[in-house]
């Protein structure tokens, strides 16, 4: 369990330089920028609908096999996103700086409907953006996804991916699910042991810190919005300004 104090200095961390202007960071290489020790992630609301869809949009049509079990059309996306019930289940994203989601996760309450006669069951799913991977996104995403059916007495979480979704399996093993191959298909079962003081003080915090490190970007990318267009007016009114007569 991630103690509170690094969860708090992990938002200062994360939300570092979106006070820098876009291009000053177009000389830093991603890869070699240390990512931050938590990762700050916030539970999506009927608000982010539209986030929602643009980031499974992105998805090409192989991540999209993977995650849906078919090639989800624009259409059966629109479909799915519309059909998001937010009162009743959970989605949870990761933005970046420029308020774009780049990993979302979808922990469906199956209730009864789940598998081995479970009475308290989620289900879980989870995509990624190609240029967002092998930072463990999906895998911090699983975490928090379980940590909130833990705190909501969820017992059993589970997985229903395809087998060659190889990605999605080792998120659930690593995690300590117990998966089970059936031909073209696998499930992976994770039973969750009862919430404690510190499981629901901690998924408080470190959604408190997801909350705030949105509205910091959200702020942030406004102010260089508003900079870029009075950069912008100023231009056109230097062009527009007649040359200073020299006999004056």
């Amino acid at each position: 369990m991630v103690e509170t104090k690094t969860l708090i200095r992990a938002s200062l961390e994360a939300s570092k330089g979106l006070l820098r202007g876009p291009n000053e960071h177009a000389h830093i290489d991603v890869a070699d920028k240390p990512m931050p020790l938590v990762v700050p992630i916030r539970a999506l609301d009927t608000d982010h609908r539209d986030r929602i869809a643009a980031h499974l949009i992105a998805l090409d049509s192989g991540d999209r096999y993977l995650r849906f079990g078919y090639a989800a059309s624009d259409e059966q996306i629109h479909r799915y996103v519309d059909g998001l019930n937010f009162e009743r289940d959970e989605i949870f994203g990761i933005y970046n700086r420029k308020i774009e989601l780049v990993a979302v996760a979808h922990l469906a309450m199956t209730g009864e409907g789940g598998p081995e006669g479970c009475k308290s069951c989620a289900e879980f799913g989870v995509s990624v953006l190609k240029e967002s991977r092998g930072r463990g996104y999906g895998s911090l995403l699983f975490d928090r996804a379980a940590m909130h059916a833990r705190n909501d007495g969820i017992t059993l979480m589970f997985i229903h991916a395809l087998s060659e979704n190889q990605a999605m399996l080792k998120i659930a093993r690593n995690a300590g699910a117990v998966v089970e191959q059936s031909g073209p298909e696998s499930e992976a079962h994770l039973r969750l042991v009862p919430p404690t003081l510190d499981s629901r003080l901690t998924e408080i915090v470190e959604e408190q810190i997801g909350q705030a490190d949105y509205r910091f970007k959200v702020q942030a990318k406004q102010f260089w919005a508003f900079l870029a267009g009075l950069q912008a007016a100023r231009m056109g009114k230097d062009q527009a300004a007649p040359p200073p007569d020299p006999l004056s």
